[in-house]
């Protein structure tokens, strides 16, 4: 009876599928996280994240979402044709003294699943 159920418990784990192969559509040229360090108080900071567009069509940012309102996006609306670079820039408030750390989702065309940008700093 063991080595039945060691068998099968073995079997069952070899028939899981493996990791779903990466389906991402972009090459990020930067890091996704973006690390400020200080930043004065009511002085917004920015920064633009670059990526390739990997996949054999026309690709385009169907929408940009930030985890919080102190949060602005901004992308082109034209499609990035492949091989070429698009740019997502993420604008940080700095109303709110202390330490953050933001998440922004970005959606593409064809990719069901949003990449995750994040950027983090401290407001003086």
């Amino acid at each position: 009876m063991k080595f039945l159920l060691l068998f099968l418990s073995f079997l069952s784990l070899h028939l899981l599928p493996a990791g779903q192969p990466s389906t991402s559509k972009v090459e990020w040229l930067t890091d996704v996280t973006h690390d400020f360090g200080d930043i004065p108080q009511r002085k917004p900071a920015k920064y633009e994240f670059r990526f390739r567009n990997i996949s054999d069509g026309p690709l385009i940012v169907d929408n940009v979402r930030p985890s919080c309102g102190c949060t602005v996006p901004g992308w082109d609306v034209a499609a990035v044709p492949p091989d070429s670079i698009g740019v997502i820039s993420v604008e940080y408030d700095a109303r709110d003294l202390g330490y953050f750390y933001k998440k922004v989702k970005v959606y593409f065309s064809g990719q069901r699943r949003a990449e995750v940008l994040y950027i983090e700093g401290w407001v003086e």
